[in-house]
């Protein structure tokens, strides 16, 4: 029905394909102009996760790799909720982290960064949002890196967030930055990011009435995927009416 399809993709929210500072876009961009094709049964639906099949520690980094002691590093807690381009919640959407160490190192044996890997941390976890869209997990702050964009480019510290809504349609895949870190204005891949807005809506903002006291300080951070057309008549109220 095309109730059950996705409002199109507004391509303006997004960077575009090809920004020459950023050297690994011009061997990735598309050369020919994109096609969208009308929506199949494959892209308006999609896997069904339940809790049961994720692990007790799946949401936290902090144990879930530990062998012998703790991770090195600052202990955090990322929250927030992932809604609809309308505001209504996306229930048991599944969302996956990865991310480097303290160090700035990922436990990847392609990482050759000179940063030790931190036997207790394995910068992997998922988690399913709850009824309201809502999401928790704990971590280390991650490390800033350098990287081969030029001879003294650093990544901002990041964490590399995949979401997956009630169908294909609403993945996003996309990066954290944290609030007052000065290497986000600098870093090529954060300017690929059309507006400062845009740009704000990546970025975890300190939340410190979630603090955990002597533990963890916490950072919010919402997620916006597409919605769900649907036929408005005099109700505007409709789940899935524009706001």
């Amino acid at each position: 029905m095309p109730s059950d399809e996705y409002v199109e993709r507004d391509h303006t929210l997004h960077p575009p394909a090809l920004t020459p500072g950023y050297r690994t876009s011009v061997l990735r961009a598309p050369k020919n102009a994109l096609i969208t094709p009308k929506p199949t049964l494959s892209e308006i639906t999609g896997p069904v996760f339940r809790s049961d099949e994720l692990g007790s520690l799946d949401n936290d980094l902090i144990l879930n790799f530990s062998k012998d002691g703790l991770p090195i590093g600052e202990r955090i807690i990322v929250h927030g909720f992932v809604e609809d381009e309308f505001g209504n919640p996306v229930e048991g959407a599944l969302v996956e982290v990865w991310q480097a160490n303290a160090g700035g190192r990922y436990r990847h044996k392609k990482d050759t960064y000179l940063a030790p890997i931190d036997p207790n941390f394995g910068g992997c976890g998922r988690m399913l949002t709850d009824a309201n869209g809502y999401y928790r997990f704990r971590t280390i702050k991650p490390g800033a890196y350098p990287w081969g964009n030029s001879r003294n480019a650093w990544r901002p510290a990041h964490i590399h967030v995949s979401i997956l809504g009630r169908g294909w349609a609403q993945r996003l895949i996309t990066q954290l930055y944290f609030e007052g870190d000065p290497l986000i204005e600098k870093c090529p891949i954060a300017r690929t990011i059309p507006t400062v807005d845009q740009l704000r809506s990546l970025i975890a903002q300190e939340d410190p009435a979630s603090n955990a006291p002597f533990d963890a300080r916490a950072y919010r951070w919402d997620i916006t995927l597409r919605g769900r057309r649907a036929a408005f008549f005099e109700n505007t109220d409709l789940p899935g009416a524009p706001r």
